[in-house]
């Protein structure tokens, strides 16, 4: 149980109005979404009480405090050094390296209490909290490893708050992406991948974690309240109405099983796993014929 009423309900008891409301924000336009509360709000199918103000009130606090520490004419280098010590050495924030896919690691609301997370959800409290110190801050979806990019006077900084918001060098990186993608990794492929990310693509990098987390224990219910949000930001990801329909069939819905395998053949129909989904079609609709 969180604070604030947030207690953990199954998933049919999920809050309609919280979960339309990431719905209406991760399919509108890009300059309307607040991206911390709509991390928090991706809790909402665990937490369907979820006191989201709460959460933001917190994390205000924490840019509150962390400001106060410092000099007006600090430099840039100065507020990285005083965001690290206030988030990892006063309030303890850590990764959760033992217990990487534990879905708690990308809930925002549990992150905030357990001081613990994955690179992603660290790095949403790092710009949450970096904001307030006036660094300009952007996520970047690296390969495998979510990251944190700073403006500074002369060029970037590459910063990982899954490593207490150490900063990166070439070397680093280029490591990373080795340990990811395999074979020799030019400064120019580096360089490509620290673009920085929109508000939508770090949504979707959340969501797309957790459905995998789901995916592989088997939850499906969560798993469809994931890639229902995931296909609201883009109704043409193929690949995605695709797994909403395998999950479908996995719950015994069957006509929208159809209706998305349907989809995803009308949007990709040289699909190498063409003969797979309409053999899936035609299962299912004699299934449906069963029922009638």
């Amino acid at each position: 149980m969180n604070r604030r009423g947030a207690i953990a309900w199954p998933d049919s008891r999920v809050s309609g109005e919280l979960a339309e409301r990431l719905t209406t924000i991760i399919g509108g336009p890009e300059r309307e979404i607040r991206l911390t509360e709509a991390a928090l709000l991706v809790a909402t199918h665990r937490y369907p009480n979820l006191d989201v103000r709460y959460y933001l009130d917190t994390i205000e606090d924490f840019g509150d405090t962390v400001a106060r520490q410092i000099a007006g004419d600090s430099s840039t280098a100065d507020k990285v050094m005083a965001l690290n010590r206030y988030l990892f050495d006063q309030l303890g924030f850590a990764p959760n390296a033992q217990d990487y896919f534990d879905p708690r690691n990308s809930f925002l609301n549990d992150v905030v209490e357990r001081r613990t997370g994955i690179p992603i959800t660290l790095s949403l409290v790092y710009m949450a909290v970096g904001n307030h110190l006036g660094l300009t801050l952007n996520g970047v979806c690296y390969p495998g490893h979510f990251l944190v990019k700073c403006d500074m006077p002369h060029g970037i900084i590459v910063l990982d708050p899954f490593s207490r918001g150490r900063s990166l060098d070439i070397g680093d990186l280029q490591r990373l992406l080795r340990e990811t993608q395999g074979g020799e990794v030019s400064r120019a492929i580096v360089t490509a991948c620290l673009a920085a990310a929109s508000k939508r693509e770090i949504l979707l990098r959340m969501l797309r974690n957790l459905k995998t987390i789901y995916m592989r224990n088997q939850e499906l219910e969560s798993a469809l309240a994931i890639l229902n949000w995931i296909v609201a930001a883009n109704p043409r990801q193929a690949a995605e109405i695709r797994d909403r329909g395998m999950v479908y069939q996995g719950l015994d819905c069957f006509r929208a099983a159809v209706t998305d395998f349907e989809r995803y053949l009308e949007l990709v129909p040289d699909c190498s796993d063409g003969d797979d989904i309409r053999e899936r079609v035609l299962q299912l609709r004699r299934s449906v014929s069963l029922l009638n």
